[in-house]
């Protein structure tokens, strides 16, 4: 810290405050971390209890009247005078967070959370069974808490603003639609043509037999070799993959497994390495207070995306990778070109699944979600009516539609764990990736040769220091324009679509 910010007394007791709370953050998350990968199952009752009781205390704290008398003793102090800097960051975002936080009643905060709590048990359970309407219940009622939050904490525009500030700040659902309409202009037509053209990637070489034991050994390879320190980190199995932390070194990551299916768990290891790369660079002196937390979840989903999509389905990086992985899996790789491996990795084709989709089809799953949700908060859908509602979507969107609920309005964690607004966040960060993927291309120089011979430090090292580390001193757009030069636009990714899919497509 600097000598003034050291000097005032009630930034010093703030700074305090806002820690000792992140201790509770990361104990909850830590709690909710258990349940999703090694919880006993008849453990979920109390285990709710626990995280209902913490988001308690962990809203009291965060509404604590001092934290405002702090803040406005603060707010016109020399710290402020730099709103970019650290101190002025961490003023200006724990003002705004607790002027959100005390207009939620404490009630509808521990609701929330004992809501999402059994949400997320009763949705694996229902999954399992294919049986929505076991968690149909459950999803109304987050859906209604969901509604009361908006409401609680206001918009601008329309309800769905208030849940979408939640993980991107500060923007408008008229906006995101906007930008992801422009995408969906673009995308559409790409992916008619691709499934008009008459080539047809191998992909029955990815149904073949990967032993899971195999495919653990090349993820976890594959992941620390991008720069995912288990040191610091560990990697684990759940129902749907995810990344969280639970302190300044301990980052973690989960994954799931197919035996008959390469894909899924290898490119889902890539994309939460990509969180955890995120999670590990950012700075633990600041950790639990802006400076050392990340941006936006825009900004984070770029991270996995980038190093999911624009590093881990290059050609170049299976020049250095694909030895390895056919002598992991001799037989079902033992006979077969990189060319066709590399072709077969980036086929498009519409399909079910969201985390399974190809990077051109993958957008319109998000789009789906995006305006289900919008229509549930505004009322003009009833939960109830999903399944239906989703087949509908699916058929207009990507020519496909399923009568399984476990492969459709299932297949997704984040409404069983009160995650509403999250959704559209996953296409802002494939816009950013590729446009933060093309700045370290033109300031770092030619990456291919470096994937190659296994070079991802300089990649890693940059992002670092332009993205991780500046934490929430920038907001989401101020950053994509700080390191790209540019406003967030769909151009940079249909660019790179293109580049890959027309010579292979032929198109």
């Amino acid at each position: 810290m600097s000598k003034v910010e050291s000097n005032d007394p009630n930034y010093s007791a703030l700074l305090e405050h806002v820690r000792e709370t992140g201790y509770l953050v990361s104990t909850a998350a830590l709690l909710e971390w258990d349940q999703q990968t090694k919880m006993p199952a008849l453990a979920s009752d109390y285990r709710c209890e626990q995280i209902t009781h913490l988001a308690g205390l962990i809203h009291q704290r965060k509404t604590d009247p001092r934290v405002g008398e702090w803040l406005d003793h603060l707010a016109d102090s020399p710290l402020t005078e730099d709103p970019l800097s650290d101190s002025g960051a961490t003023i200006r975002i724990l003002k705004r967070e607790y002027e959100k936080s005390v207009k939620l009643p404490a009630a509808l905060v521990m609701e929330l959370a004992r809501a999402a709590s059994i949400g997320q048990t009763k949705w694996v359970e229902a999954r399992r069974e294919n049986d929505f309407e076991a968690f149909a219940p459950q999803l109304k009622k987050i859906f209604e808490l969901k509604k009361s939050e908006a409401e609680a904490i206001g918009y601008a525009e329309v309800p769905y603003d208030a849940l979408l500030d939640e993980y991107e700040p500060g923007a408008k659902t008229s906006e995101v639609a906007e930008i992801l309409e422009a995408l969906r202009g673009e995308l559409v037509p790409l992916v008619t043509k691709i499934n008009e053209s008459s080539y047809r990637a191998p992909v029955d070489i990815l149904s073949r037999k990967f032993p899971v034991d195999q495919q653990r050994q090349l993820g976890r390879l594959a992941s620390e070799r991008i720069g995912f320190d288990y040191q610091q980190g560990r990697l684990d199995v759940t129902h749907h993959p995810f990344c969280t932390e639970m302190g300044p070194r301990d980052c973690r990551i989960t994954t799931r497994y197919d035996e008959n299916f390469f894909s899924g768990s290898f490119f889902g290891t890539l994309h939460e390495a990509g969180h955890g790369i995120y999670e590990q660079g950012l700075r633990s002196e600041y950790y639990s207070l802006p400076p050392g937390k990340f941006c936006s979840l825009g900004i984070h989903e770029s991270q996995s995306r980038l190093w999911e999509n624009l590093v881990g389905r290059r050609f170049s990086f299976w020049q250095y990778f694909y030895p390895e992985a056919q002598s992991l899996f001799q037989e079902a790789l033992g006979g077969v070109s990189l060319e066709d491996f590399y072709r077969a990795i980036n086929h498009v084709e519409p399909s079910l699944i969201r985390v399974e989709a190809d990077e051109a089809t993958y957008n319109l799953h998000i789009i789906i979600r995006f305006e289900l949700e919008q229509a549930i908060i505004n009322g003009e859908l009833d939960t109830d009516d999903l399944p239906e509602a989703w087949n509908e979507k699916y058929k207009r969107y990507l020519g496909i539609e399923t009568s399984e609920v476990a492969s459709g309005v299932l297949q997704d964690v984040h409404w069983s764990a009160g995650l509403v607004g999250y959704f559209p966040t996953y296409s802002l960060g494939n816009l950013y990736a590729s446009q933060i993927f093309d700045a370290a291309s033109a300031q770092l120089g030619n990456l291919d040769a470096m994937f190659q011979t296994g070079e991802f430090a300089p990649l890693k090292n940059w992002l670092n220091r332009e993205v991780h580390q500046l934490g929430q001193c920038l907001s989401g757009p101020q950053l994509g324009e700080q390191v790209t030069g540019n406003g967030l636009s769909h151009e940079a990714l249909m660019s790179h679509l293109q580049q890959k899919l027309v010579p292979i497509y032929g198109l």
